[in-house]
């Protein structure tokens, strides 16, 4: 890694903080993943977003991003502010998780009481597509279904908001439970090469996540079990190592305070699932959804929908992203550290309002333990920082 530096930069801060940028994540590392060592940072806006005020009923929790030409889409499931309490799935745009834009509704409930829990990918030649749970099908059950747009804009042929109907339902052969299956919120779409690859779990036959592959993204052949976890996959990202070849990252929830992640190096044999996350206090206390934000081989940290009621029906948008440590030990001693971060990239350290800090800044790699850099260094109130290399 080249030599590091941090400087000062023109620009404000909040008064009682100093604000670091340059600090996101580098390459996936899967070291740091399999030893449990990462130093993800909460977002300081919590949540980080909310649902609109316009209608009474608010509940947003699915979240799924993916990158695009300048930034990201987000898309995720809600009753964002409307006037009936019927999950449609939208998007919202941004350049770098400070500020979103865009807000639409993508997905209509249509022919369903609810299209929710939204798996989002954009492929190779520029197709969008989503895989949702829809409720009820034929059987009252949940399930997958899946719409896929030219330009982001039309869906399934027709302009958004597209209203979901029967026939979007996925089918699949070689797993016989499949029409009684309970697919609620677990289920993600991974493109891979010329086949796509769902990633599930039935509630009617729960306690291992299943796999089944399809040609068309819409007719699906069972294959196996690929973790055994009595979790929901929320998400999964295939990611290229340099030297160390393909690693696949899986996300689960359970509706409870801890979130969890998986590794595999064939997409087919998940490792025992480890903790990635608790609840931060009781606004994100029963925590609902996951999805990872990436950026090219990087991931950068991962949205998650949480709420503070077990009826899971007042859930908003929470953000944690996985950063490098900035530290400075003042001259007397106190330790001050970033503790929160505004996206991915800037990190957020509390010192006084009235007086500079001198110390010794120490710069730690993601897993908040490996030296980067230490030097002298002035830390002032409402100051913006920059670590870069030399």
């Amino acid at each position: 890694m080249a030599a590091l530096e941090i400087h000062q930069i023109p620009g404000q801060a909040q008064l009682g903080t100093v604000e670091v940028h340059g600090v996101a994540a580098g390459d996936f590392d899967p070291r740091l993943w399999q030893k449990g060592t990462l130093n993800f940072v909460p977002d300081v806006r919590s949540p980080i977003i909310e649902p609109r005020k316009s209608g009474v009923f608010r509940n947003i929790y699915a979240p799924s991003a993916v990158q695009t030409e300048d930034g990201w889409r987000l898309f995720y499931g809600a009753w964002d502010g409307v006037p009936t309490g019927n999950d449609r799935i939208y998007s919202v745009t941004t350049h770098d998780f400070i500020d979103f834009d865009n807000h639409q509704i993508v997905i209509e409930h249509g022919d369903f009481i609810h299209c929710c829990n939204v798996n989002a990918n954009r492929l190779p030649n520029g197709e969008w597509q989503l895989v949702c749970t829809v409720y009820p099908d034929s059987r009252g059950k949940n399930k997958p279904a899946v719409f896929t747009s030219p330009d982001g804009r039309y869906w399934n042929g027709r302009k958004a908001p597209y209203p979901a109907k029967h026939e979007d339902i996925i089918s699949m052969e070689g797993y016989d439970k499949y029409l009684d299956a309970d697919i609620n919120g677990m289920n993600v779409l991974l493109p891979e090469n010329d086949a796509f690859r769902l990633y599930f779990n039935n509630f009617h036959d729960f306690g291992r996540v299943y796999r089944a592959t399809s040609n068309d993204g819409k007719h699906f052949s069972f294959e196996r079990p690929v973790l055994e976890i009595g979790a929901v996959v929320n998400d999964v990202k295939k990611l290229r190592v340099k030297g160390q070849g393909i690693y696949y990252l899986m996300g689960l929830h359970m509706n409870t305070q801890r979130l969890w992640y998986s590794l595999s190096l064939d997409g087919m044999h998940f490792q025992p699932a480890r903790e990635l996350a608790a609840n931060l206090g009781d606004a994100d206390k029963y925590i609902v959804a996951i999805g990872w934000v990436v950026h090219d081989e990087r991931v950068l940290g991962f949205i998650y929908g949480a709420g503070e009621v077990p009826e899971l029906n007042r859930n908003r948008l929470f953000a944690r992203w996985l950063q490098k440590k900035v530290v400075l030990i003042a001259e007397d001693g106190t330790r001050y550290e970033g503790t929160a971060a505004l996206g991915p990239d800037r990190q957020i350290i509390k010192v006084p309002r009235d007086r500079q800090i001198k110390g010794t800044l120490t710069v730690y790699a993601e897993d908040g333990s490996t030296e980067l850099m230490k030097c002298d260094g002035t830390l002032t109130s409402g100051s913006v920082h920059k670590l870069s290399s030399r």
